[in-house]
């Protein structure tokens, strides 16, 4: 506790410090809200300490999922509030960590390791699998989008936020050589890991809008980026990326003003905002 009140202190830029009370999708109800700088990690609900970028998962969780008590559930972290809000909500939830120094499928500290580029799960384990900034730090990312599709039920639905900028291609920063060496394309970035809060995970990406294209290159039949029902305090909502794994849930897409943008295997794409 004392380490996350030292962490919480540090995020604060007095400038940008504010409070206001919204609906939290989280909590379900109106709550205080705090932002701390003026970012999406640092604008957060004073009751559940929830982000904005993972309430933005929540509400569109809610939004798709509203029988989330019947699904079975991949979730590509083992805490944080997404975790416990879908340990709580869903029928059965799996979570995991990847660790460099521990084999896939086996634990560590109690908790699974998992490579999204090659998960241990058995094909069709899953209803819903869900990730939060996650996949601008996995080398291969076609792989880690296959093995998604791998482990998702027929229907089955990929809901998960990158940093993304919708109006820009994708950006590669980096790449794994053969060798295990990564050769640097743009200058290093690192972000925070939550896990292990003293180191920094290297980001290979910064996507783009054609991170659609990229899950329809993995097999998904439809991508959507998608604004959550509820906006966010200060206007910090996250764009959300949805795939399906088939494209039974709408024959054809319904206007839908929650929908950024939209894109099919039949390369029917649509930008709607």
């Amino acid at each position: 506790m004392i380490r996350t009140a030292i962490r919480t202190i540090a995020m604060i830029r007095w400038r940008h410090l504010a409070a206001s009370i919204h609906y939290c999708p989280l909590c379900d109800k109106r709550r205080p809200f705090v932002k701390l700088d003026n970012n999406e990690i640092s604008v957060r609900c004073l009751s559940c300490h929830a982000t904005s970028i993972t309430l933005s998962v929540i509400a569109v969780l809610r939004h798709l999922s509203p029988d989330l008590q019947n699904k079975t559930v991949y979730e590509l972290s083992s805490r944080g509030r997404l975790h416990q809000f879908l340990g709580s909500q869903c029928k059965a939830l799996t979570g995991s960590e990847y660790f460099a120094d521990t084999t896939p499928g086996n634990y560590k500290n109690g908790v699974q390791c998992q490579d999204v580029q090659s998960l241990t799960h058995g094909s069709e384990s899953f209803d819903i699998c869900t990730s939060t900034e996650v996949f601008e730090h996995v080398p291969d990312d076609a792989k880690g989008f296959r093995e998604i599709y791998r482990v998702l039920k027929p229907n089955g639905v990929f809901v998960f936020t990158v940093p993304l900028c919708i109006n820009e291609k994708t950006v590669e920063r980096a790449r794994l050589l053969a060798n295990g060496d990564i050769e640097h394309m743009l200058e290093p970035e690192y972000h925070i890991d939550p896990i292990r809060s003293h180191n920094s995970i290297l980001a290979f990406r910064n996507y783009g809008y054609d991170i659609m294209d990229r899950l329809l290159s993995a097999g998904f039949k439809r991508a959507e980026l998608r604004s959550p029902r509820q906006s966010m305090p200060w206007g910090f909502s996250s764009a959300v990326v949805v795939a399906y794994r088939d494209d039974t849930h709408q024959k054809e897409v319904r206007p839908d003003p929650l929908i950024i943008a939209t894109i099919n295997s039949k390369n029917e794409a649509k930008r709607l905002s």
